[in-house]
């Protein structure tokens, strides 16, 4: 296969005449030597099993939240309140991985098969040093988080805390899954994750119904029976991560013993792109907690409603998520063989086929909004307050779409430092500002913050495209 170096971008700013806008939203043209029907297979072979496994990883948070449910709003409530510190404190993972998965998938387009593997280590060494001390951290620093979030003394501070310190207790293990699916991302292959992370899923829901309700012979503990759950589960995952990826099957092979051969050099490669990405996750945290703690002040039966919808968008999630894991994978990939025209056609197939699928998403969530909040709960008033949520979920869905799918692109390239910019605007300025407003001075309440969720996920997605356009991703060196 010939190799061709990047071509200069002739646009490097907006268009000004239409011959430029034209230009700008030109269609790129297809390589002689790039079979778009085997490129689509190709994108489709890690999409469906990165899809499956984030769909079904989504459906356990459901049947979770379902489950906590038939304790009562102030149940759904208490786990509620954990997840916006949990994902705080889940950020640097988030953003290793990111780092992790761009340069294995550059190293594997580029034949370097030794320091891929040398990658796949290191980020291990880092997950594991730092995991052990964010899991201590989280733990002590439990009860001030919790009362941050708007846990209430006397009805969802204690149970919200108890189910925080189990998620702690697991949260290194949780951490080395997250690291291995991150090195199968780079090299293309999304089906051992799925297996794995499938059967996590069916482990937590079993034990759930078990230590939830006290079934077979086990205790009924409640809130904490679920988090003790997924506890469970988290731990069949890495167990199974760690065999597949010491068998070697999946161009990567672990061996226990190079985790801790530190290798600076390769550390820092990873910090370089993992740091912005890092950042970007600290700021969508943190705008998260500020907007949560926005709603969580119009009362437990309203933050219930927006957690149930925050759970089911969570769900529509997936679709962008999946397409982005080809999209990082597959112009990582080709920029390490030197092939920015590959990467480009690979962009915006992937981008075509993410599109189709979120149309049929917000239909889905536009039609069926009642039925699907009636899963969680019988109350009407949550409910209907819900439903008309969902059909805002709805509209979003094609904007929330491409924006995954091109930060994921720009992360594969390695340009982390753009997706950061755009995230902070996003969740630091227009997310909490602008909800604050509508709830509060316009009096909009729970509806006031939606919009402004919907009106974030459009700003991000004009914005990532603007940067994607621009090609500057095309000369970025990991």
């Amino acid at each position: 296969m010939s190799q061709t170096q990047p071509q200069e971008q002739k646009l490097t700013r907006l268009p000004r005449n239409k011959a430029e806008l034209k230009a700008y939203f030109a269609k790129d043209p297809v390589p002689a030597d790039l079979d778009l029907k085997e490129g689509r297979k190709e994108i489709m072979r890690m999409v469906i099993p990165a899809m499956i496994e984030l769909v079904l990883a989504s459906l356990a948070g459901m049947v979770d939240t379902m489950m906590v449910g038939q304790l009562g709003t102030t149940a759904i409530a208490a786990v509620g309140l954990h997840t916006q510190p949990k994902f705080i404190l889940m950020a640097c993972f988030i953003a290793l991985n990111t780092g992790a998965t761009a340069m294995v998938a550059r190293f594997k387009g580029a034949g370097e098969h030794d320091m891929a593997q040398k990658t796949m280590h290191q980020a291990y060494f880092i997950t594991l040093v730092l995991s052990v001390i964010m899991a201590i951290v989280g733990f002590i620093g439990s009860e001030p988080l919790m009362r941050m979030m708007g846990a209430i003394e006397g009805d969802t501070l204690e149970p919200a805390i108890n189910y925080f310190n189990i998620q702690m207790i697991g949260f290194p293990v949780m951490a080395l899954t997250m690291a291995a699916t991150a090195a199968l991302r780079g090299v293309g292959q999304t089906k051992a994750a799925m297996i794995y992370n499938m059967t996590s899923n069916v482990v937590n829901v079993f034990m759930n119904y078990c230590l939830i309700y006290g079934k077979f012979g086990f205790p009924a503990l409640g809130v904490e029976g679920a988090s003790i759950a997924t506890v469970i589960g988290q731990f069949v995952a890495f167990i199974i991560s760690t065999i597949v990826l010491m068998r070697g099957k999946f161009y990567l092979k672990l061996q226990i013993a190079k985790i801790f051969r530190f290798d600076f050099d390769i550390i820092k490669r990873i910090l370089k792109i993992g740091t912005p990405a890092m950042i970007e996750q600290f700021i969508m945290r943190v705008g998260m907690l500020i907007y949560v703690r926005v709603v969580s002040s119009l009362g437990t039966d309203l933050y219930a409603t927006h957690q149930i919808c925050m759970n089911l968008l969570s769900m529509s999630f997936m679709n962008g998520q999946a397409f982005a894991v080809s999209a990082t994978s597959l112009v990582g990939q080709s920029l390490g063989r030197k092939r920015v025209d590959h990467a480009k056609v690979y962009t915006a197939e992937i981008r075509k086929m993410g599109m189709m699928f979120s149309l049929c998403i917000g239909v889905i969530l536009f039609v069926f909004g009642k039925p699907l909040v009636g899963l969680y709960t019988d109350v009407p008033m949550v409910i209907e307050t819900g439903a008309v949520l969902l059909m805002i979920v709805a509209v979003m869905q094609p904007m929330q779409g491409s924006t995954f799918i091109l930060s994921g692109a720009l992360r594969g390239a390695g340009d982390t430092k753009s997706t950061a910019m755009i995230t902070l605007i996003g969740m630091l300025i227009v997310r909490p500002i602008l909800g604050y407003l509508l709830v509060y001075p316009f009096g909009l309440g729970i509806y006031g913050a939606w919009i402004a969720l919907a009106t974030d996920q459009l700003m991000r997605s004009v914005f990532s495209f603007y940067r994607y356009k621009l090609g500057k991703w095309q000369y970025i060196k990991v």
